[in-house]
């Protein structure tokens, strides 16, 4: 049975992580009147499920039956649909080839009641698709055995460039809060959002986190590897370190804060001086919500960024959005595939949290 943690670590650096429950439940009633635009590189995750059949003779690979085949909005378009169905009115950005997997994509934005004017289709261009195919047993639990990545093979042209550009600058003008969500397929760069206005802007990058210096990011959420890669460094267990390179991070971007997210050990807040309740401190560290042995962390980033964009967007401070960001994170990793958090489980979670408390 999955254990659940409730305590951050004895020889962590904790500090005092009081927070009001029924603050942040106010908060979550307002995220139905906020409008987020997603900036995004939208990929589709398709997920090939398969019996084990045998052992092929031809190579010492399995044969698998083919059960079912199913798609799911991925990158950028699960943090439009984690919005979405956190109530959120979502502008969508970002450009979808004129292929099956476009498609999909847009008829799953278009059910969700996403705002996909932004989205333009480029002919010769490869919406990103992420298969994964998924072995097991009768009554046993699925293992991915095997990942194929559908990627474009060129950057994009330069005239659906100046569309994007252009779509931008219109919804992120339009919206409480701008959500950029970089996977490197050539939709959301530094190069564009240094020319948006917003007014906040969120950030999610996978490879170039530290090329958004000067963009006038609000707030980043890198996981641990992606800031030990932008340092060339290894945190792994070392909470200094891990302060060291948050708080760099943090002043070389010119961020209001930077949440790092941690998987099993919850959640890392790093917030400019004046916003400290003690100026001495260097971080907030927030223990994981639930339970840390996850069932499927796909796409986890992508529900913590569109929580902590939508509460920020609401009125919480820095430290309340990442409690709500973590609630859902804990949430959506106890679920299979690319999944969503609803307004509904979050505002569960935080009632069962105070009933808890009491």
């Amino acid at each position: 049975m999955p254990r659940t943690r409730r305590r951050f670590a004895a020889n962590s650096r904790q500090t005092d992580n009081a927070v009001d429950l029924a603050r942040l439940l106010e908060i979550v009633s307002a995220f139905s009147r906020q409008t987020i635009c997603v900036l995004g590189d939208f990929v589709l995750d398709e997920f090939v499920s398969g019996d084990i059949s045998r052992v092929s003779r031809e190579a010492p690979v399995l044969i698998l039956r083919h059960r079912r085949t199913d798609a799911y909005p991925g990158g950028g378009a699960n943090a439009a649909m984690n919005l979405a169905s956190l109530g959120a009115n979502v502008l969508a950005v970002g450009v979808a080839g004129n292929d099956a997997g476009g498609e999909t994509l847009l008829d799953r934005f278009r059910a969700a009641k996403i705002n996909a004017r932004g989205v333009s289709r480029v002919k010769r261009w490869t919406t990103p698709v992420k298969t994964r195919y998924l072995a097991g047993w009768t009554h046993t639990t699925e293992q991915q055995v095997l990942r194929v990545d559908r990627e474009p093979s060129s950057a994009l042209p330069d005239e659906a460039v100046k569309i994007l550009e252009r779509n931008a600058r219109r919804a992120a003008a339009a919206a409480d809060a701008l959500l950029v969500s970089d996977y490197g397929f050539g939709a959301a760069t530094p190069e564009l959002v240094q020319k948006l206005s917003a007014k906040r802007i969120m950030l999610d990058s996978r490879y170039r986190l530290l090329e958004y210096c000067g963009c006038r990011i609000t707030a980043a959420t890198p996981n641990e590897y992606e800031l030990q890669a932008a340092f060339h460094t290894e945190i792994g267990s070392n909470v200094a370190k891990l302060e060291e390179v948050g708080q760099r991070a943090r002043v070389e971007l010119g961020l209001d804060a930077l949440v790092v997210t941690r998987g099993k050990d919850g959640l890392a807040v790093f917030e400019a001086a004046e916003a400290k309740a003690s100026k001495s401190q260097v971080a907030h560290h927030i223990p994981v919500y639930g339970s840390d042995e996850a069932v499927d962390v796909t796409g986890a980033g992508d529900t913590v960024i569109a929580v902590f964009t939508l509460a920020l967007a609401a009125g919480a401070s820095h430290l309340e959005a990442a409690h709500l960001a973590n609630y859902a994170g804990g949430i959506v990793v106890m679920k299979r595939r690319t999944a969503t958090v609803t307004r509904a489980e979050l505002e569960n979670a935080l009632r069962a949290e105070a009933t808890a408390q009491r």
